[in-house]
C-alpha cells in the first residue's frame, strides 16, 4: 500500500472533500489545517504526496504562507511531490510556486478527474525518480563487487547438494545463514539464491559487516537525512532502503559491532527502521542472506554475538564446503578462470600441462576459490609459452594435501609480491583466530576497519 497523501487546508469541508476523493481512489491520507501541524506530520510519517492551500489567515490571498512551507520542504526533502491548490489562483502566483519547488498547480473549485490525473501522474515520477536513484547506488556497489563473484561450476557432489538446497529453500522467504572458508564463494551462492526466489526481478544489496564503521553504522544500514550531522550534506539511502522488496545479503555478520547488533535485530524483527536525524519510521519488505567465516555458537558463548541475533538469521543453515573437499571441481574452476583471464587481457590461448593440473589438484587452497582465481590469472600473465606449467603457478608448498609432480623434479620457494604476501600473512591471522576479525586485527594492532580494508585490498 502506498504512503499517505498528507492534505493540507485550514478549511475543514475542503479537507474533509479531498479525504474522501482519495479514499474512493485507493489513497490513504493524512490531514493538516496549519504549516506548523504539516511540518510536524511530515517529520513524524512518510507520505507520497502533499496537497498543500497556499493561504492560511483569513482574508489574506498573498499566498507567501504557503509559498513559504513548499520552500521550507523542498530544503529538507528534494523529491517530496506537491500540489499547490488554492482559491486565489493567478498565474503569477502559480510561477512562484513552482519555482519554489510545487510540482503543480490547481485552484479551486477543482475537478476531480483532473486533479486525480496530477496525482496519479506525480506519484508515478516520483516512484520511478527513487527506482532511478536505488538503481544508480545498486549499480555502484555491483562494481564494487566485479571481481569478487567467480563463475558458478558444480560438477561436484558437495556443491551439487548445496545448490539442490538452495533451490528448495529459495522458494520462500525465510532466513539463511552460508556459512564456509574465506574466499568458498558464498556472495556468489548468495546471489545464486536471490537469483531462483520471487524476487529476482527486485536487488540483491550486499554489506561487508566488518568494513561498516561502528560510528556510521547507522548512516550506512539506514541512511541519514540532510544536516543529520556535521557532514550530511545531503540526503543518504541506507542498505535495507535499497533492499526494499528484494533481498538484503550481509556478508561477515559475525564482525558486527556488538554495541549494533541489537539496532539490526530491531529492525529484522519489526521491519522497519527510521533514518538518523529523522523521527519517522520506514517500513522494509527484505529477504535476509547472511554468511559467515565463523562459529557463531563459539561468538555467542564469548559474548560478542548475541544469541536472539542468531535465531532470527539462522533459519536455514547451509554450509560451502572450502575447495579442497571439491576435487571434481577445481580444473573446472581453473580452465574457467584461465579463459576470463584471456578474455580479460585480449590474449593469445593458454592451457595447462598434465603436470601443472595434478599440482592443482594436490594442493591444498587455503584461499580457496579466490585463490585459484588470483593464482590463474597470475599464471597467465607469468607464462612465456602457450603451455602453464608448475613453475607458473607458484603454488605454496606448506601443508600440502599429497605429493605432486613437478617438471623440474623439485621443489622452488614460489616467489610472491609484497600484496599477496600481506594477503597470506592476513589469511593466516584470520585462520589462527578461527574468523574472528576482532581478535586478528587487534593482535596486529589494528582497527577493524583496517584489518578489513586491507584484507579486501589485497583479494580477500
Amino acid at each position: 500500500m502506498n504512503d499517505p497523501i498528507l492534505i493540507l487546508d485550514d478549511d475543514e469541508g475542503i479537507r474533509h472533500a479531498l479525504s474522501l476523493l482519495l479514499l474512493e481512489e485507493g489513497y490513504a491520507s493524512l490531514q493538516a489545517s496549519s504549516p506548523d501541524q504539516a511540518t510536524r506530520l511530515l517529520k513524524q510519517h512518510t507520505v507520497s504526496l502533499l496537497i498543500t492551500d497556499l493561504n492560511f489567515t483569513q482574508d489574506t490571498t498573498s499566498a507567501q504562507e504557503g509559498l513559504a512551507l513548499i520552500e521550507q520542504i523542498r530544503a529538507d526533502d528534494e523529491h517530496l511531490p506537491i500540489i499547490a491548490i488554492t482559491g486565489w489562483g493567478s498565474i503569477e502566483i502559480a510561477v512562484k510556486a513552482m519555482q519554489l519547488g510545487a510540482n503543480d498547480f490547481v485552484q479551486k473549485p477543482w475537478e476531480n478527474e483532473r486533479l486525480l490525473t496530477i496525482i496519479r501522474t506525480q506519484l508515478q515520477l516520483a516512484k520511478a525518480h527513487k527506482r532511478t536513484q536505488k538503481l544508480a547506488v545498486h549499480n555502484q556497489l555491483l562494481q564494487n563487487e566485479l571481481g569478487v563473484l567467480s563463475g558458478l561450476i558444480a560438477h561436484s557432489e558437495p556443491i551439487k547438494h548445496v545448490l539442490s538446497t538452495l533451490s528448495q529453500v529459495a522458494k520462500s522467504d525465510v532466513s539463511v545463514l552460508l556459512t564456509g572458508e574465506n574466499g568458498t564463494g558464498k556472495s556468489l551462492f548468495a546471489r545464486y539464491l536471490h537469483d531462483l526466489s520471487p524476487r529476482k526481478d527486485e536487488q540483491l544489496i550486499s554489506v561487508n559487516m566488518g568494513a561498516v564503521s561502528e560510528n556510521l553504522f547507522e548512516s550506512e544500514m539506514f541512511g541519514h537525512v540532510k544536516g543529520a550531522f556535521t557532514d550530511a550534506k545531503s540526503h543518504r539511502i541506507g542498505r535495507f532502503e535499497l533492499a526494499d522488496e528484494g533481498s538484503l545479503f550481509l556478508d561477515e555478520i559475525a564482525n558486527t559491532p556488538y554495541s549494533q547488533q541489537a539496532k539490526l535485530l530491531r529492525v529484522l524483527e519489526e521491519r522497519q527502521f527510521e533514518k538518523v536525524g529523522a523521527s519517522k519510521t520506514q517500513s522494509v519488505n527484505i529477504r535476509l542472506i547472511t554468511a559467515t567465516n565463523a562459529n557463531l555458537d563459539d561468538a555467542v558463548h564469548q559474548g560478542s554475538f548475541r544469541k536472539d541475533l542468531l535465531y532470527r538469521i539462522n533459519t536455514v543453515q547451509v554450509h560451502i564446503p572450502p575447495l579442497r573437499e571439491r576435487q571434481a571441481d577445481i580444473l573446472p574452476l581453473a580452465q574457467h578462470f584461465l579463459r576470463r583471464s584471456i578474455d580479460k587481457y585480449a590474449a593469445q590461448g593458454r592451457v595447462l600441462t598434465p603436470q601443472a593440473q595434478s599440482a592443482l589438484q594436490a594442493y591444498h587452497w587455503p584461499g580457496n576459490v579466490r585463490e585459484l582465481a588470483h593464482l590463474m590469472e597470475r599464471a597467465h600473465i607469468l607464462a612465456p609459452t602457450e603451455q602453464i606449467d608448475v613453475t607458473h603457478l607458484n603454488l605454496s608448498s606448506e601443508q600440502p594435501r599429497q605429493s605432486a609432480p613437478s617438471s623440474e623434479g623439485t621443489e622452488q620457494e614460489p616467489l610472491m609480491t609484497l600484496a599477496e604476501l600481506e594477503q597470506k600473512a592476513l589469511e593466516r591471522r584470520m585462520s589462527h583466530f578461527q574468523g574472528d576479525a576482532v581478535a586478528a586485527a587487534h593482535s596486529l594492532g589494528l582497527s577493524r576497519s583496517t584489518f578489513y580494508r586491507r584484507l579486501n585490498k589485497t583479494g580477500k
